[in-house]
């Protein structure tokens, strides 16, 4: 059998390949090209692979981090946010869940988020080579440029071959006012032709005030459509919060503009604490303070403030011995508080008399005149429809002919044939063609016009019912 089988396919493929040869002008038109199907970029296709192990180990740590790095790659952060808290939620306390979820906060541009996140993954063990960029940059979000150009350094100190700290630093200088320690963070940048620096160097010009000099940049650099849609957002730079500018500037981020100049009053509070360094100091009373009932009313009251004691007056030393002044006596316990106590600075007196004096005026009786309001628009009475000038009719066709004028001479030659059928009705003509009908008519209705078609053949002429179109134009046969 399956020898048969596969002799078997040669002749059939042979019998399908002989129509189509045989036919030459369909082998002409046919022509050969090479289908491309373009592959998914490095970033999506190891989002595919992550997906895939994902599918196969749904609760797996290491998986779910590199299903978050994957999707932070292709830039889908809300997948990236869903998929290292669904990790953190597994083990909260890996370095590498907190270090993603930092990144991925920080490109969010919730920088008091990708704070706490940070100092996680330094305490967990990340080392500070890999998380010290962009901690700086987070700093720089919450307007603490002193922290990180701190920050910045360090991380030059330990690769001094970090270009993106580099140009962080210099936008963090010119956000502090400094053009000079600007403009020497980007000269080996600049010398080596950096792109990506003359972009820092524009936005940081634009900061510090320079708009027509970094808009001549980005329109030197930029594309020109591109150019055109960024020059008009440097000249709001020196408007914006230090936060707002560092946003705008090293990720891209553009307040709104109701939020022109005002920061977020969550980014103020992380800056406090982060100059306090205060985040983990208990604050607030203890918790069995704030969750456990007064028992008492003496609680809720405070105690009376102890009488101040006299100084006593020490007699000035003499040689005769003097005894010691006998001890005041102490003061007696303040009386336990008593709910009375408390309202009894209240009068007892009778409340005031509400009723309205003689001279005063009565609000509620003063009818105010107000306008009436304007009657209601009289509705248009609807417009008659227009009488079309031809509208649809029923006739009869009795013949049809090239020549118009000679369908005159037709139509007496067919309406003494038809003899009374015909006698009420008159000629018309209307295009048809190249040619013309000869109708007889109007007819009232298509019954009638069915009627005269039949004693019409009777009497041996052909006919047929016509409905004339609406907007026909139908011309009376002199």
């Amino acid at each position: 059998m399956k020898a048969g089988f596969l002799g078997f396919a040669p002749l059939t493929l042979a019998a399908v390949a002989v129509p189509f040869v045989a036919s030459p002008a369909a082998a002409q038109d046919v022509i050969a090209r090479e289908v491309v199907q373009p592959l998914p970029s490095p970033e999506v296709q190891r989002l595919n692979r992550a997906l895939v192990a994902l599918s196969k180990a749904p609760r797996d740590r290491d998986t779910l981090v590199e299903a978050g790095a994957a999707a932070m790659g292709v830039d889908d952060l809300d997948a990236a946010i869903g998929f290292f808290g669904r990790a953190a939620e597994l083990d909260p306390n890996h370095p590498r869940v907190a270090q993603g979820l930092a990144g991925v906060y920080l490109r969010s541009g919730r920088a008091g988020e990708a704070l706490v996140q940070f100092e996680r993954a330094l305490a967990a063990g990340v080392p500070a080579r890999e998380v010290l960029t962009d901690q700086a940059l987070t700093l720089d979000l919450v307007g603490e440029q002193a922290a990180a150009q701190a920050a910045y350094t360090r991380a030059l100190e330990l690769d001094p071959a970090n270009d993106e700290a580099r140009r962080r630093l210099a936008i963090s200088h010119a956000i502090a006012g400094n053009r000079v320690q600007f403009e020497e963070a980007l000269r080996p940048l600049i010398g080596k032709r950096d792109m990506a620096a003359q972009r820092a160097r524009a936005f940081g010009l634009a900061i510090l005030g320079d708009s027509d000099r970094a808009a001549a940049i980005v329109e030197q650099i930029m594309p020109r459509d591109m150019a055109t849609r960024l020059v008009p957002y440097l000249g709001y730079m020196p408007r914006l919060t230090k936060p707002q500018q560092a946003a705008a500037a090293n990720l891209g981020i553009f307040p709104r503009a109701a939020d022109i100049g005002r920061d977020d009053p969550r980014l103020a509070r992380f800056a406090a604490e982060e100059r306090a360094d205060n985040r983990l100091a208990p604050a607030g009373p203890p918790l069995d303070a704030r969750t456990r009932p007064p028992s008492t009313l003496a609680e809720l009251v405070p105690p009376a403030p102890a009488p101040v004691k006299p100084p006593v007056a020490v007699p000035a030393p003499t040689p005769t011995p003097v005894p010691d002044p006998a001890p005041a006596p102490a003061p007696p316990p303040p009386p336990p508080a008593r709910v009375a106590d408390a309202f009894a600075d209240l009068s007892s007196e009778a409340l005031p008399d509400a009723r309205v004096s003689g001279d005063a005026v009565d609000l509620s009786r003063i009818t105010v005149k107000r306008e009436a309001p304007p009657p209601p628009p009289e509705k248009p009475k609807p417009k008659e429809p227009v009488k079309p000038v031809y509208p649809s009719r029923v006739w009869v066709q009795v013949a049809t002919g090239r020549n118009a004028k000679a369908l005159g001479f037709d139509w007496r030659r067919i309406s003494r044939g038809g003899g009374d059928t015909l006698a009420k009705l008159k000629p018309h003509t209307t295009p048809w063609g190249e040619a013309h009908r000869l109708l007889a008519g109007p007819v009232d209705t298509r019954e009638k016009a069915q009627a005269m078609v039949r004693e019409l053949k009777g009497k041996g002429i052909d006919s047929f019912l016509y409905v004339s179109p609406e907007g026909e134009e139908i011309q009376l046969v002199k």
